[in-house]
């Protein structure tokens, strides 16, 4: 019985151009390929056909740096490849300790603590932050960990229109208890970035704590790959609790959360999922700390990126393809018909690209997009073949002006892959 009704709900997800699917991602054709990334090599192979991938969160293309291939392979050979338990019991290593350290100092924060993912560092933070009696006030195009967080925090959950400070401003007017605003630096399917110095001044007069969860702002934005909080210069007292994931820019995997000794030290006490799950493998840690220097010190990476980025939006401008506002790594490519995105995706695949392929409940209703992706380890060559591709497989007719989503909010909350 519970098979059929599911297999109902299934169906119609499927009749709706909306059903997901995974790709099984192989070792590259030329192992070499792992040691090459920063020479342009952004191979993706799935069924045993080698695809120039545009879909990744690898930014920097540190994910197959030899440095930091050596150093988890030494730190696992010190430390052993588990770390055995939580951090609270034996599970906090001195690689985690060293990485929260240097977290810290590149953040310009007091203290910094390391979580195995983003989405359980966002429902940690929020949880031990706002409950019964507490108002939380969300940007409406917020990541999907975001929102459940507010959700399964008890706290009153408002939801403010995209960007918009005057519409946040008038409901923290009638607010009670502790507030606390919780956005995205980059939000991950547009690609714009929040105004964080517009929103901190907000909160600041209405006395609200500002959570920004800077993902995919980490290791891009900023001078040093600081992030938001780099790139427009805010301290800590103007965003007191920074949240960023380490399996983008940083090329590795988990999160953390950036801020005050008193912040920090809260969260070891009251964050569940901090508390109650395996840190992550010490090994793990060691190489992000590697990756940590590479991205701070190696600005050329972030170089190559902008370069590439601009090339990519003229081009498309040249072919008249919808786009949004976003001067960052994300930059989708509006079609609106889901059925259309899944052919457009389908082709440019068949073509030997890969490209992300978003529709509802992702996105907004009539936005379905193309999420194409850059990475510094992209070659000016790989973006020509990519336009390329964009150019033989969107038909003039879906090349018309689109209503940019960010006024608009979603149906259920879903709004992040």
């Amino acid at each position: 019985m519970l098979d059929d009704e599911l297999q109902v709900v299934l169906d119609q997800r499927r009749h709706a151009h909306r059903f997901r699917q995974r790709l099984t991602v192989e070792l590259p054709l030329d192992e070499s390929a792992l040691y090459q990334a920063a020479a342009g090599q952004t191979q993706i192979v799935v069924g045993g056909k080698a695809y120039l991938g545009f879909c990744s969160n690898d930014y920097l293309g540190l994910a197959r740096h030899p440095d930091l291939i050596a150093t988890l392979q030494d730190g696992a050979a010190k430390m052993g490849v588990g770390s055995t338990a939580s951090h609270l019991v034996c599970g906090h290593s001195s690689y985690h300790h060293k990485l929260e350290l240097e977290l810290a100092v590149h953040t310009g924060r007091q203290r910094a603590l390391l979580f195995s993912t983003c989405y359980m560092a966002n429902l940690g933070v929020v949880a031990a932050l706002a409950g019964r009696g507490d108002s939380i006030f969300e940007d409406r195009l917020n990541h999907a960990s975001l929102i459940d967080a507010g959700l399964l925090s008890r706290a009153k959950l408002k939801r403010f229109r995209h960007n918009d400070c005057d519409h946040l401003d008038t409901l923290l007017a009638g607010a009670s208890g502790r507030k606390l605003v919780v956005v995205d630096g980059v939000f991950s399917m547009d690609g714009d970035v929040a105004p964080l110095p517009e929103l901190a001044a907000v909160c600041t007069a209405h006395g609200a704590i500002l959570m920004v969860d800077d993902a995919h702002g980490f290791g891009v934005l900023g001078e040093h790959g600081g992030g938001c909080a780099e790139h427009f210069n805010l301290s800590s007292t103007q965003v007191p609790v920074l949240v960023g994931a380490l399996g983008k820019a940083f090329g590795t995997f988990g999160a953390f959360v950036a801020g005050s000794n008193a912040l920090i030290e809260t969260l070891i006490q009251f964050a569940r999922p901090y508390i109650y799950t395996t840190a992550m493998p010490p090994a793990l840690a060691a190489a992000t700390s590697t990756s940590l220097a590479l991205l701070r010190n190696e600005s050329w990476r972030r170089d190559n990126l902008w370069q590439r980025i601009a090339q990519f939006r003229e081009g498309a401008r040249q072919l008249g393809l919808s786009m949004v506002d976003s001067t960052t790594p994300i930059q989708p490519v509006l079609l609106g018909d889901d059925a259309l995105v899944l052919n457009v995706a389908a082709q440019l695949q068949q073509g030997g690209i890969l490209v992300g392929a978003i529709r509802p409940p992702t996105v907004p209703e009539g936005t379905s997009r193309l999420r194409i992706t850059f990475s510094a380890a992209h070659s000016f060559e790989d973006v020509e073949q990519l336009l390329t591709a964009l150019n033989e497989a969107i038909p003039l007719s879906a090349r018309r002006p689109l209503s940019a989503p960010s006024k608009r909010d979603t149906a259920n909350g879903d709004v992040s892959l």
